[in-house]
């Protein structure tokens, strides 16, 4: 359970620029641009080498992923929108397109390039994402204030 107020932050993503990543075919990001770092809160050194999901904010559905991977894997671009959680608790919104990248008609790695996306696509898209989140797996999102001698209870169910 996040506890911070932070969870509530959200960083824009500007309108002119692209936030860019390769990964190999396990989800291992190999190349960060500086706007990635930048929006993620990571610097690039803390992006190479780790998995790409280090930025998957608990809001999004599994099946948006399982469907990325199934088209990427099959040799298709997947689009769609994106809730990416960053360094500090906060979160970000992107329209991401995602693709193999071929060398000599081989697939050696996958780009991602994510852009900003409207005020109102957001809402639409928070909402559509709780949608699957309660009928998939059986999760809602909830902010709740609670008297503090319930807190210790509701601690040990996340457990």
């Amino acid at each position: 359970m996040i506890r911070t107020f932070d969870m509530f932050i959200e960083t824009e993503v500007p309108e002119n620029e692209e936030i860019i990543s390769l990964t190999d075919f396990s989800g291992i990001i190999t190349y960060a641009n500086d706007t990635f770092a930048e929006i993620s809160g990571y610097s690039t050194d803390e992006l190479i080498g780790k998995p790409h999901n280090i930025i998957r904010h608990p809001d999004m559905p599994k099946s948006a992923f399982e469907e990325l991977w199934n088209s990427v894997k099959n040799g298709k671009e997947w689009q769609g929108f994106v809730k990416n959680l960053r360094n500090d608790g906060g979160y970000y919104w992107v329209f991401a397109r995602v693709s193999a990248v071929y060398k000599n008609g081989k697939t050696v790695a996958y780009k991602s390039v994510r852009e900003s996306i409207s005020r109102e696509r957001k809402i639409e898209m928070q909402n559509i994402y709780d949608t699957l989140r309660n009928k998939e797996e059986n999760q809602s999102r909830i902010v709740v204030y609670v008297d503090n001698s319930k807190l210790d209870e509701i601690k040990k169910l996340e457990e």
